[in-house]
């Protein structure tokens, strides 16, 4: 089977897709650039802690922590060799992440793309776990965890999760804790590997210079046949109602940090995934966007800095609104944040002014195509909800004034506000 083409002609973008015979999805993103870009991902990331597949008769729930152990561990193989080191024999800048729906494994270079890929597609799909590796990774994480305690910018953030979540998974840490990890054990990680790094749960993203008959060839010599699996995943229930409106932390740091989290209600269909993603990022570019009433007049009063920044976020599972930064009176900021909410709701922005912000979201979102790494990184978040990185930009257009003023209207609640703030010691 060849190659299918997606292209935008307006945007002049355009991709190559193919299912390959292992069962990887493959979708290649030409760029007359210098550097190639390629994301191998799984759909699989620290929400997923309950699960079953059909040849299992109940679900399996794991300890928190183990999608990020298991992007640890892939990266030795059963001599102790690093994948970072064969990269560097080839050129290649590699990294990894793991997120709360996904495992990204990545590599960008300038020459020697096709021995780069096969570095990634060879560590990847080959684990390698034992109760003497495994145990050596619990106390390099283990420090991980204890140096994450200490990150102002991590702890305001999953306080402010744990404060509007009661039950979602998405509120516990992604590296879990040093007595989650403790649990995990080889037999574990395979269970999960086998599970969620099965080749129809993934994708290979490339960006650059590349062809996408050079990328078959690659994966031909490189993958084996996957069998198609079903993964039946199980979120705990949330209510729609916010843990606490107010946590608050004392770290070393010079001024009070804070995050202000709005609980939203998720959607699960592509097509309402993309709109509500669009909708809420014109939202908040006539809120709280730099040029904005709000952000103008509390900087210049001194309330809020240029760190002052907010954020639409989403998954299968939770949705939010983000709006985070530094000053010196953050409970100020809340209230400020729900006032301007309250008040867009009886008077909402002009038409001129909706148009002007839907010109600055589809404008930022156009930048992101002259980045090859921005593109496959973000074209995986794309396929992993089951939509169209080419999509967006017309999903942006589309959105109407109609359309702002009611998700503003049936989506912010400030009722369902949560505010976390990391204030300095002794102060």
């Amino acid at each position: 089977m060849s190659f299918t083409i997606k292209e935008n002609a307006y945007l002049n973008e355009r991709y190559y897709y193919k299912k390959h015979k292992s069962g990887l999805p493959i979708y290649v993103f030409p760029k007359k650039h210098s550097t190639a870009f390629a994301v191998f991902g799984t759909k699989y990331g620290s929400t997923d802690a309950t699960f079953k597949t059909d040849e299992d008769a109940e679900f399996f729930t794991i300890p928190d922590g183990v999608a990020h152990f298991l992007e640890h561990k892939l990266f030795e193989d059963e001599n102790g060799d690093d994948a970072f080191v064969r990269y560097a024999k080839f050129g290649g800048s590699a990294n990894a992440f793991t997120s709360f729906v996904r495992t990204a494994y990545l590599f960008s270079c300038t020459n020697n793309f096709d021995e780069n890929l096969e570095v990634l597609l060879d560590f990847v799909t080959h684990p390698f776990f034992t109760e003497q590796t495994v145990k050596k990774e619990q106390g390099i994480i283990g420090e991980e965890i204890k140096m994450y305690e200490d990150n102002p910018g991590w702890r305001v953030f999953f306080n402010m999760l744990g404060a509007m979540y009661v039950n979602n998974t998405v509120r516990n840490d992604i590296a879990g804790t040093i007595e989650s990890i403790s649990q995990i054990t080889p037999e574990i990680l395979y269970k999960c590997y086998n599970t969620f790094y099965n080749l129809n749960n993934m994708a290979l993203c490339v960006c650059g210079d590349v062809t996408p008959e050079q990328v078959e060839i690659i994966c031909d010599k490189a993958l084996k046949e996957a069998e198609s699996i079903k993964i039946e995943r199980k979120y705990p229930e949330e209510p729609l109602h916010i843990n606490k409106e107010r946590v608050t932390l004392e770290l070393e740091i010079a001024q009070p940090i804070f995050n202000i989290g709005i609980k939203d209600v998720p959607v699960s269909n592509p097509d309402d995934f993309l709109k509500k993603e669009a909708v809420n990022e014109i939202i908040l570019q006539l809120m709280f966007g730099k040029s904005s009433n709000f952000y103008n007049h509390h900087y210049e009063s001194g309330l809020i800095n240029n760190k002052f920044a907010a954020s639409f976020e989403q998954a299968v599972n939770y949705a939010y609104v983000e709006v985070s930064g530094s000053c010196e009176n953050p409970d100020a900021v809340k209230d400020a944040v729900c006032e301007e909410i309250t008040l867009r709701k009886i008077k909402f922005f002009t038409e001129e002014e909706f148009e002007r912000a839907k010109r600055v979201v589809y404008a930022n979102n156009l930048h992101n195509f002259n980045s090859t790494e921005d593109i496959a990184t973000s074209f995986l978040s794309y396929i992993f909800t089951g939509t169209d990185i080419l999509d967006y930009p017309v999903i942006i257009s589309d959105v109407t004034y109609e359309d702002a003023k009611n998700t503003l209207l049936s989506s912010y609640d400030i009722n369902k506000c949560a505010l976390s703030i990391v204030f300095p010691k002794n102060k």
